[in-house]
């Protein structure tokens, strides 16, 4: 059989970047995916490299279908196939709750356009290849989506909706691919700097009692994409224990 292959949206940086360099460990071909940071990306893809796989960087916006759709036809062009795709591009707007009047529309169509709709067009492309492969999909969600707490409302009923979009597609896609989610709580990147007492107030009701780093949700993506079988339509929460 040849190479296997994963798509990892959004993996300049952070659990993208993790993920994309665990793929790699494990002998995948990985397709690096990046909508601003191009510095960060072509690091990700040294990274890659040095770890022996195979590796090609693609400059898209998830929330734009064309370039999603491309990208994706041009992974398999050059891998010959795709095995996973990885949904973790994402974006926020860090507005307080009760700060009502600064949800625009603008805010709210630009997180669920990136959150929601691109991990969906993703998921679109790539379903035909996947089917071939018999492959599968895991998609970077958070307990925001679960608990209503995080950066804004819109990125929330984001991440809520992308659960529930989780759950559609795995009844859709199966019983060739399955499809999951990771829910994490905190993560440890720059997406947090600042913020870090914030985080320890929240984590105060977390057993395991720390934030997240990258490396601990990619263990659970790793796990869902290529641990594991019979698990289809679920969302694992990697958050210490504080939701629960």
């Amino acid at each position: 059989m040849s190479q296997k292959v994963a798509l990892v949206t959004g993996s300049a940086t952070g659990v993208g970047r993790a993920c994309a360099v665990r793929f790699a460990k494990l002998g995948f071909a990985v397709a690096v995916n990046y909508s601003k940071s191009e510095a960060d990306a072509a690091e990700t893809a040294e990274l890659v490299r040095a770890a022996g796989a195979p590796v090609k960087v693609y400059k898209a916006s998830v929330g734009d279908d064309a370039a999603v759709r491309a990208m994706v036809a041009d992974v398999v062009a050059t891998f010959g196939g795709l095995d996973v795709l990885v949904n973790n591009a994402g974006t926020t707007h860090f507005i307080p709750h009760a700060d009502l009047d600064a949800l625009t529309d603008a805010v709210w169509d630009d997180i669920f356009q990136v959150n929601v709709k691109g991990a969906f067009y993703a998921c679109r492309a790539a379903l035909p290849h996947l089917q071939a492969r018999r492959g599968n999909v895991v998609n970077v969600t958070s307990v925001a989506g679960l608990s209503g707490q995080g950066s804004s409302i819109p990125y929330c009923a984001s991440k809520a909706a992308l659960n529930c979009v989780t759950l559609s597609l795995a009844r859709a896609f199966g019983p060739a691919v399955r499809v999951n989610a990771v829910a994490p709580g905190p993560i440890l990147t720059r997406w947090l700097a600042g913020r870090e007492a914030h985080v320890a107030k929240y984590l105060e009701q977390a057993p395991l009692g720390r934030a997240a780093d990258p490396d601990d949700i990619a263990d659970a993506v790793i796990y869902l994409a290529t641990g594991t079988t019979l698990t289809t339509g679920q969302v694992l929460v990697v958050d210490g224990g504080r939701t629960m």
